[in-house]
């Protein structure tokens, strides 16, 4: 079998960590597996090279930016670096590889860049060289400005999963400091279970609005491209039950379960532009600009005024794309002519998702219901097929959660 293995930064956190992080390589290379390994920056590593990074530059540019991650690419260089030596002192021949050595080749924006290619044949050779290869996760390279560039939180998930797509691997174990995808946090409610199979669009929505499991990009690569992963825990023996396997939708999940997990985010800023001459080509001015500054836009609603004449843009972003955000907003003030901006960042969104949704009704119903008898007001609400979302008030954010969980009933198998 060819298996790729990634390790985030929890699990290469130290040295004692890096090296239970090679028997973990051991195990699969004893089973003559052909084994590539995608590691993190060392935990805590990366939030500091941010900091660096923010002392010295507001990051509101493009050219800062393309420094920025020049900057934060460097913590994955010291961990690849320092796996393949102790694969090495094990016996093994070992090799570290850097994003720009794969190539693992990206467009050019910078802090937030997606692949655009990565030569599997060329990366299928390398690994005939040796018994295992070790590739900097995060990021990859322009090749027209011959610069680094970084693929954004998490990325190194997406690194592993369009590595396993580029050589056709046969399973993609994403290891982590959590046994698997579990029903709703577990550190919110102990009666959160851990679930054996997930499908890739549950997944989807689970990442995209708030489970930090697994980056969202990467799941739908992996859906995309068909990539068996597993979600792993680094600080566990693996056996054939382990983790949580992601599968194609199928029926049987899909009628056994109306709910298949709730997310929790709290990162996530509610802005509002008010009082909006009401004209064609206002919103797409706005999320024009937003676009162009690559700001990643969730829940949107427009309010009308009472008289016709006037329009409220309602809009929720991640907090780490604010200003971005308010450089955008500057950007068309003149043309969309809004009185004022409004930002909350005292919001949480609570998502409950499933694909049993197409096949039940109600869902909606017992959320609000749920909802309203604890006291909990709802300030916006978004929805999927698979997917109902409501953003609240940050400080009912883990009560809603457990309440929820308890209403769908998730802590029975």
């Amino acid at each position: 079998m060819l298996i790729v293995q990634k390790f985030g930064g929890t699990s290469v956190g130290d040295i004692p960590r890096i090296k239970n992080v090679a028997h973990k390589v051991r195990a699969e290379l004893d089973k003559k597996n052909k084994v590539i390994v995608v590691v993190s920056a060392m935990s805590g590593v990366t939030n500091q090279l941010v900091n660096y990074c923010n002392q010295v530059s507001s990051l509101t540019s493009d050219e800062a930016l393309i420094e920025y991650d020049s900057v934060v690419a460097t913590g994955e260089q010291v961990t690849c670096g320092l796996l393949a030596l102790e694969l090495q002192s094990m016996g093994y021949k070992a090799r570290s590889f850097l994003g720009w050595q794969i190539p693992l080749k990206t467009d050019d924006v910078a802090s937030k860049a997606r692949i655009e290619e990565i030569d599997g044949e060329k990366l299928l050779q390398i690994l005939e060289e040796f018994d295992v290869v070790v590739i900097a996760g995060f990021q990859g390279i322009h090749e027209k400005s011959n610069r680094i560039t970084t693929l954004g939180r998490g990325g190194s998930d997406t690194s592993a999963v369009a590595i396993a797509a580029a050589v056709k691997a046969d399973l993609c174990d994403i290891y982590t400091d959590v046994n698997g995808v579990y029903t709703t946090d577990p550190r919110i409610t102990e009666k959160a279970r851990r679930l054996k199979k997930i499908t890739y669009e549950e997944m989807l929505e689970m990442a995209y609005s708030g489970s930090k499991v697994l980056q969202t990009r990467s799941v739908a690569m992996a859906m995309a491209h068909n990539v068996r992963v597993r979600v792993l825990s680094t600080f566990e023996e693996v056996n054939d039950n382990s983790g949580t396997i992601l599968i194609n939708n199928n029926e049987e999940i899909m009628e056994r379960r109306m709910i298949t997990g709730i997310s929790y985010a709290k990162n996530e800023v509610h802005v509002t532009l008010v009082k909006m001459p009401d004209h064609p080509g206002v919103s797409a001015a706005i999320f024009g600009a937003l676009s162009e500054k690559e700001v990643n836009v969730d829940m949107i609603v427009q309010n009308i005024s009472q008289d016709g004449k006037f329009i409220d843009i309602t809009f929720t972003v991640g907090r780490d794309d604010l200003e971005r955000a308010k450089i955008a907003i500057e950007s068309v003030k003149d043309e969309v002519k809004y009185d004022h901006i409004a930002i909350d960042d005292n919001i949480a969104k609570i998502s409950v998702i499933g694909v049993g949704m197409a096949s039940h009704c109600g869902v909606a119903h017992i959320m609000f219901k749920t909802l309203a008898s604890k006291g909990i007001n709802i300030l916006l609400i978004s929805t999927s097929e698979i997917k109902v979302s409501v953003l609240i008030a940050k400080e009912y954010g883990e009560l809603a959660v457990r309440s929820l969980h308890d209403a769908y009933g998730l802590d029975k198998k």
